[in-house]
């Protein structure tokens, strides 16, 4: 089972081999090659289910859901190099699956919480982590694919073209969920300007 600190663990050591060549290792039956995968893609996967749903447990559970998928769908895979759009658009649809079946709920994650440092203004230090608080509870406020459109350009980098084929929508329809979202965001987070 996925942990949070299975999470921080270290990767495997890959030899420097691009994702393809992993891929096409690990279809061959190589397990060092699919934990190099795994070690590679593991702690990204668990911040965007994190974020998306809102709970460490959700989130531990579609990681591993993701992976134990990507083992058993390796023969199908049809470009070895397509793994790491394959892995968000699968964590992504596991995540609104879990947002459709519950309530959201924000839970903070020592993770990525920041750390209370003795050499640190403690007042500031609080403010910090209600503002990170205060951004998670109005993450879960928006919709799951306003949410989700959000995390993947914002957080996670992704062009619209690409969360556009993630949520299975248009980049125009991209577009408009994340100027919502951000909008929405906006709104929420006034009291932290």
């Amino acid at each position: 089972m996925v942990t949070g600190s299975a999470v921080a663990e270290a990767a495997p050591s890959d030899g420097g081999w691009d994702d393809a060549t992993l891929v096409g290792r690990a279809r061959e039956g190589d397990l060092r090659a699919f934990e190099a995968l795994v070690g590679r893609y593991q702690r990204r996967i668990y911040q965007l289910a994190w974020r998306m749903t809102g709970s460490s447990g959700d989130a531990e559970d579609v990681t591993q859901e993701v992976f134990l998928t990507l083992w058993r769908r390796l023969p199908e895979l049809r470009e070895d190099a397509a793994v790491v759009g394959w892995l968000y658009k699968t964590a992504t649809n596991r995540c609104l699956n879990v947002l459709r079946s519950r309530k959201p709920t924000a839970e903070v994650d020592e993770a990525t919480t920041p750390s209370h440092d003795a050499t640190d203004d403690p007042e500031r230090s609080a403010e910090s982590n209600e503002q990170m608080q205060a951004l998670a509870a109005a993450l879960g406020r928006l919709p799951a694919k306003q949410r989700a459109v959000w995390l993947l350009r914002e957080i996670h980098g992704r062009s619209y073209d690409e969360i556009a084929d993630l949520v299975d929508t248009t980049p125009q329809s991209v577009r408009g969920r994340l100027a919502r979202a951000r909008v929405q965001l906006a709104e929420m987070m006034q009291p932290w300007r």
